[in-house]
């Protein structure tokens, strides 16, 4: 790899923010190279669970769900409250996909020759060794020596942002506010080869276990804590999986002769968009770099492909002023995720509990209504406090197709 004078933009991170940002900013006509420390197709460590708000945005990136090997549709939602009681929660039907599954070594794989297809500089095995702003131009400098000089860089480099520790404004301290667990089983029971469940264990709440199917007789199996509502710590996690795992109604859901198709892997999930710096003068971050995962839910792929696009269409708009590109993104984060997080924080107060969940649930169970409508609260078709907010209002929100109404992908039906 050469030194390139005069890019219009580097994006370091090829996972889904980096992708969504190479493309949008292609699309807008700058020249972009994309680094990435690992080889593409790479295990990523993820829930793969994909919402409304991520499906529409792969769609208008231009992803075909089809050429995703592992992608399923998800039609239903079950959940387990904390007192046992099972609910199924009915997404839309006939109006286009609400909720999918796909591995992220099949989903990231695919976005990157979508960013390829629209012109972007792919470069793999590229680990990023030092980040310089200048007044006119950042350098990002990687580990063959090569050194890229750019009018603008997105950091798409994940929950310890090296970027961000090159520029001097990463948090140390800072452990995220999730930590998750997953591991791929296969040879699953004929239910959770399609069905994807949501277990509200109790010892667990805020957080949760899950079971999201994969297309292929697999499933993704983990659990999720919150770090300051939990009586667990990070070191407990390795116990406290195996005890999930023992526990009849998970081990009956699993069934008999599902198993574990390599070792369990963990990883911190940063959620704290509004309380951390997204730019620092050329420099904007996205994804986990910003912090953006939900807060009540530990998601991040749409909150990454939304960042990553909005930081692209603010450097388009002012590709010569760079402080005025900083402030576009800045005021898209705040208007489009920080008033929904501070939301979601204060309901997760609620769910910290047995009982209120509980209740919650049974009021969500009421009518098909609520059942409905909670399943597309929850898997974020529309803002999580849209209603508190009417600046966001707009004619048709609560009516929206789902993505990819022509495509019928793996579905589980």
């Amino acid at each position: 790899m050469t030194t390139v004078p005069a890019i219009d933009l580097v994006v370091v991170g090829a996972g889904p923010a980096g992708c969504a940002a190479a493309i949008t900013a292609r699309r807008h006509g700058l020249d972009v190279v994309v680094v990435d420390r690992a080889e593409i197709g790479r295990d990523k460590i993820c829930g793969d669970g994909l919402t409304t708000s991520a499906l529409r945005e792969l769609e208008a990136l231009g992803l075909d769900p089809t050429l995703v090997a592992s992608w399923i549709v998800v039609d239903d939602v079950l959940v387990r409250a904390p007192d046992g009681r099972r609910l199924t929660l009915p997404l839309p039907r006939d109006r286009g996909m609400f909720g999918a599954v796909a591995r992220r070594a099949d989903l990231d794989a695919a976005l990157v020759d979508v960013a390829r297809a629209a012109g972007a500089e792919i470069v793999e095995r590229a680990a990023v060794t030092d980040v310089t702003a200048g007044d006119d131009s950042v350098i990002v400098t990687t580990e063959d020596g090569s050194r890229l000089r750019a009018r603008h860089v997105i950091a798409a480099d994940g929950m310890w942002s090296p970027t961000r520790k090159f520029l001097g404004v990463a948090a140390p301290e800072y452990r995220g506010e999730w930590h998750a667990f997953r591991q791929y089983y296969r040879a699953v029971s004929a239910e959770a080869a399609r069905q994807l469940i949501v277990w509200f264990e109790p010892d667990l709440l805020p957080g949760y276990a899950w079971s999201f199917p994969l297309g292929d007789g697999s499933a993704n199996v983990g659990f999720g804590i919150l770090r300051s509502e939990s009586g667990y710590r990070v070191g407990d996690m390795g116990q406290v999986w195996r005890e999930i795992l023992a526990r009849p109604h998970v081990r009956d859901f699993l069934g008999p002769h599902a198993e574990a198709e390599g070792p369990h892997r963990a990883w911190p999930i940063p959620a704290r968009v509004g309380r951390v710096r997204p730019t620092a003068g050329r420099t904007l971050f996205v994804g986990d770099a910003a912090a953006a995962a939900d807060p009540m839910t530990g998601e991040g792929i749409g909150q990454a492909l939304q960042t990553g696009r909005w930081a692209a269409e603010a450097i388009a708009a002012h590709p010569d002023a760079p402080l005025r590109a900083a402030r576009t993104y800045e005021t898209a984060v705040r208007h489009h995720l920080t008033v929904d997080h501070r939301f979601a924080e204060l309901l997760m107060r609620v769910l910290a509990r047995r009982g209120p969940t509980s209740a919650v649930l049974r009021l969500v169970g009421a009518t098909e209504w609520t059942r409905r409508n909670f399943a597309r609260w929850m898997f974020e078709d529309y803002p999580r406090a849209y209603v508190f907010t009417p600046s966001r209002w707009h004619p048709g929100v609560f009516a929206a197709p789902g993505a990819y109404r022509d495509v019928h992908a793996h579905a589980t039906d």
